[in-house]
């Protein structure tokens, strides 16, 4: 029972829950997006994903840039229409649509992190679009699939049971 101090570990970590940005709206001028955070509380090792039809992308820009909808000075910047970011340290963040005018008419979202850097949890879940999402250039505005908006909870008990029943019974 070498393997009994590690899973023991790995029931105490952390958990990670990952945001579909708009739930069902998506991430769509449409979206009121506001409202959509405005009850979230997000936390460092969290992942915000971003579903988005081919006319929109998302960018991640300072907080001037964001007030601003500047959309040529970007920190980060996808149009795969299944983007995510995981947020490894407590602070704002601020993301915007590649397009201005759609900027300027609300496609834009600004979160707060909170939470603690070191209690961020090792190997955070990544959204993994390709395996559990439709891909972004077959949808239409609106994404297929959606959350329930308060997140998908992945828990690392959970993770750590499997890991032991596959510890236990593959050595036998």
């Amino acid at each position: 029972m070498e393997f009994e101090p590690l899973c023991i570990h790995l029931t105490l970590t952390c958990s990670a829950t990952l945001y579909l940005v708009g739930d069902s709206g998506g991430w769509d001028i449409s979206t009121d997006l506001d409202s959509w955070a405005k009850d979230k509380t997000f936390s460092v090792g969290d992942t915000i994903l971003f579903q988005y039809s081919r006319y929109h992308s998302v960018s991640e820009v300072t907080k001037e840039n964001y007030n601003g909808c500047n959309t040529t000075n970007v920190l980060d910047s996808n149009s795969s229409g299944n983007t995510s970011f995981v947020m490894k340290r407590p602070g704002d963040r601020y993301f915007v649509c590649g397009n201005r005018l759609h900027c300027l008419g609300g496609m834009k979202l600004h979160v707060n992190v909170v939470g603690n850097e070191t209690a961020s949890p090792v190997g955070a879940p990544q959204a993994q679009p390709r395996v559990a999402l439709p891909p972004g250039s077959s949808k239409s505005n609106n994404p297929a699939n959606s959350a329930t908006g308060k997140g998908i909870r992945v828990d690392n008990v959970v993770l750590a049971f499997f890991v032991l029943l596959t510890v236990l019974f593959g050595l036998m």
